[in-house]
């Protein structure tokens, strides 16, 4: 039973035996996964680059506004989606736009 809470819920104890815990996490995962995905249709190339601003965009306002304690639980998990959103974002962007994949010319850096 989830309350209207639920993804907005930081006093929950992370534990894996704690079945709410469990799926704020699972939710937590798969709206980055998600999101991924649909940054490949906005932005295609550079997804890596969105996924971290919109990341640190959300830290910033979340912390703001609710004064969140830094946990290593919180960090762990929003790490993780961030590899996960990366990862598979730019791995479709890839596989969808490698004809005109832009690489970037690094000879004059």
């Amino acid at each position: 039973m989830l309350d209207g809470l639920g993804p907005f819920d930081f006093k929950t104890s992370p534990s894996w035996i704690h079945p709410y815990y469990l799926v704020l996490l699972v939710s937590l995962e798969i709206t980055y996964l998600v999101s991924g995905l649909l940054f490949v249709l906005v932005v295609e190339e550079w997804v890596w680059d969105y996924a971290v601003t919109v990341t640190v965009i959300h830290i910033t306002i979340t912390a703001a506004v609710c004064l969140i304690p830094a946990d290593i639980a919180l960090v762990a998990a929003l790490g993780s989606g961030l590899i996960l959103m990366i990862c598979v974002g730019q791995s479709l962007a890839y596989y969808l736009f490698k004809d005109n994949f832009i690489y970037p010319v690094l000879d004059n850096f």
